[in-house]
């Protein structure tokens, strides 16, 4: 086995990876490969079979996508890369980085196959012939049986966590899979732990393989308290806000995974009144340097920085580091945590976590040996209450220190030319000191459901009496004849358009299901949903984050992608700022299935009594 610590660590630039993989990679703002990637790339791009023994989280998909993708002829329409995962969720998660990394390689597709999904979908996407098809062993062998798969001209075949799929059962399938290969295919296997079965089947079908294994460095923190918010449908700079705003910190680190975020976020910091900085690896040293400096003077209290940037960082003053976004692997977030709690100082460690990035999170767990605790935001009266405090504190310091002389005779002469109240004039300065920082609590939500329900009822909304507790419902469809009436957005609220309706058999909660679960979303936060025959609309939070937006788009209910798009309150389809980008709803992609033809007469810009543009 190699050693992680003899192997020197390249850039990709110089991995001899193709020119569309490693666009992608620069663009996904990886610095430097991780220890698995740095020694699995060469020998997978030289056709070399490959064992590989690392963990989860420590950059295993990337480690034999990059090099496997950059071998694939794209003019070829048949299968030539197979991923076996033991889980659904792994198999979606390891198709979605694949199509990620092969953005820039034009005629590619990449198909996730799965148990519990339709196989009439399934059967009419393998009908574009994807190239790369990412799947779980029994749903890959029902395809081989049904001669809908084949793998005469298969390049490679990846056996991702190949331990789990034996806890599963799944290792007779996986050799049954590897039976039906070509036997010049190039096989890669990585497992975190070696057992008799899996290591039988390496050495049964891996042709002398380069083998790997890379020692997890990680240890307990016990000097750092690690916390996670589970991001749901607030914006994250929002969050951070708050967090910032009732933290005790003296000083921050908070890490992003792009050298471009690093500057977009600081810059965003900085009109928010913190002090904060970039630092990542496009600004020269001495700019680095003096980022540095400054923070440990105190003239500086956030750096916002990549990983690379950061390493080896030791600035006494750091006592937390916020993971923004999620790392890659577990050990850039040892690394990233490491900055604070050093020499026995306590530190406290914030990452953000979306639902779909929870097993990196349980990784995480496993890694540092520690559970982590979830966190809940600090609601506006936490806020509000955190900022009378400091006002307080800065009245009395200020008391105590400054000459006030000049001062107390400007506001003598007003008190007696005004027969003003002392205790007024008081307030009406503390109103002006706090008009960017408002002391009292202020709402931009909406208000509670409760509170909404007779506007609602008002507007000619119909509530479902039915519905769990005594919380009103989300609006139910109207009937067929009240469809021309407007859908206004509920302040606080966006109205979007998903292409799912009720031809579909799609009720309100799959609706609500899979937002939810996607978004992360809580389910009481999501407004009215209208059930129209074809479509429907939803209302949601204001303010969603685009790549949100994107993913919310992809979303499979009831056999139908959302298709999701901004309706404006005249419910017509209109461009809008889904995330920061002007969104219109795109045509119905051929191929996916329809229920029945359109009623053009019921789209939302072609009513009846609504015929302006």
């Amino acid at each position: 086995m190699s050693d992680t610590e003899q192997t020197p660590v390249l850039p990709f630039s110089e991995l001899g990876l193709s020119d569309a993989v490693l666009k992608a990679v620069n663009e996904a703002g990886y610095e430097t490969p991780s220890p698995i990637q740095a020694q699995s790339i060469a020998p997978l791009l030289e056709g070399r079979d490959l064992l590989g023994q690392a963990q989860t989280g420590t950059g295993k998909t990337a480690a034999f996508s990059l090099p496997l993708l950059s071998r694939i002829d794209v003019k070829s329409k048949m299968p030539q890369m197979l991923v076996l995962a033991p889980t659904r969720e792994l198999a979606i998660q390891v198709a979605e980085a694949i199509q990620s990394y092969a953005k820039h390689m034009k005629g590619l597709h990449v198909l996730p196959v799965y148990g519990g999904q339709s196989m009439g979908i399934q059967l009419r996407q393998m009908q574009r012939n994807p190239q790369v098809i990412v799947g779980t062993p029994g749903r890959i062998l029902d395809h081989i049986r049904r001669k809908t798969l084949k793998l005469g001209e298969l390049k490679s075949l990846v056996l991702d966590e190949a331990d789990e799929m034996l806890r599963m059962g799944f290792i007779d399938d996986v050799e049954t899979i590897l039976k039906e290969t070509p036997d010049e295919r190039q096989v890669a296997l990585f497992s975190a732990t070696m057992p008799g079965p899996i290591h039988r089947v390496a050495t049964r079908y891996l042709k002398d393989p380069v083998e790997i294994r890379i020692k997890s460095k990680t240890s307990t923190m016990e000097t750092i308290n690690q916390r996670y918010w589970q991001v749901t449908g607030m914006h994250k700079l929002e969050a951070l806000t708050r967090i910032l705003e009732v933290e005790e910190f003296d000083a921050m680190i908070i890490f992003v995974r792009t050298k471009n975020a690093t500057a977009e976020l600081a810059e965003k910091l900085e009109a928010r009144g913190y002090s904060s900085s970039p630092l990542n690896g496009d600004m020269n040293q001495a700019a680095r340097e003096k980022a540095i400096q400054r923070m440990k003077k105190g003239q500086l209290d956030i750096l916002v920085a990549t990983d690379v940037a950061a390493r080896g960082l030791d600035i006494e003053r750091i006592s937390h580091v916020v993971n923004y976004d999620i790392p890659y692997d577990t050990e850039s977030y040892v690394h990233r945590i490491g900055r604070t709690g050093r020499a026995g100082r306590t530190g406290t460690a914030i990452l953000f976590v979306s639902p779909r990035e929870k097993r990196m999170l349980f990784a995480i767990e496993k890694a540092t040996r520690q559970p982590i605790e979830k966190m809940q935001l600090p609601s506006t009266e936490d806020i509000a209450d955190r900022r009378v405090m400091q006002f307080t504190q800065m009245l009395s310091e200020t008391i105590e220190s400054q000459d006030l002389s000049f001062f107390q005779e400007v506001i003598a002469h007003y008190q007696e030319a005004h027969d003003a109240d002392p205790l007024e004039v008081a307030a009406a300065l503390t109103y002006l000191v706090q008009k960017s920082r408002p002391l009292k609590p202020v709402v931009h939500v909406r208000p509670p459901r409760a509170e909404r329900g007779g506007a609602d009822r008002e507007r000619g909304s119909r509530r479902d009496k039915s519905d769990r507790g005594d919380r009103p419902s989300r609006e139910r469809s109207p009937r067929r004849g009240n469809q021309d009436k407007p859908h206004r957005s509920e302040d606080g609220m966006q109205t979007y358009r998903v292409e799912v309706g009720r031809t579909h058999g799609v009720e309100v909660k799959n609706i609500v299901g899979a937002i939810a679960n996607e978004a992360g979303i809580d389910s009481k936060d999501i407004g009215r949903i209208s059930l129209q025959d074809n479509y429907s609309t939803i209302d949601l939070p204001e303010g969603m984050p685009k790549d949100l937006f994107q993913q919310l788009r992809k979303v499979w209910v009831c056999n139908k992608q959302l298709e999701m798009s901004i309706v404006n309150d005249n419910d017509a389809s209109a461009a809008g700022d889904g995330g920061g980008e002007n969104t219109q709803r795109k045509p119905r992609r051929s191929g996916k299935p329809r229920a029945r033809a359109r009623d053009k007469s019921r789209r939302p810009s072609q009513r009846r009594g609504n015929n302006e543009s």
